[in-house]
């Protein structure tokens, strides 16, 4: 049986699909910016990438909770 996916990884495909970049990518673009906060990150991804809320929320917890180590 396959486990569910939960948390903020579960917005992953549907990221991929929509935005056209591999998550690795949207990650890398979070790490590579001079931006810290996590709603300056969120709404950075919204305006200059015209994410939806719920993905770049998604993506910026999980990028900053693995920076976190």
């Amino acid at each position: 049986m396959t486990e569910k996916v939960k948390g903020p990884q579960s917005y992953f495909p549907s990221i991929e699909q929509k935005y056209g970049r591999p998550i690795d990518e949207w990650k890398t673009l979070i790490r590579e910016s001079d931006l810290t906060g996590h709603m300056e990150l969120v709404n950075w991804l919204k305006g200059e990438h015209g994410m939806g809320h719920g993905h770049a929320n998604a993506l910026v917890a999980h990028t900053l909770k693995e920076n976190a180590g």
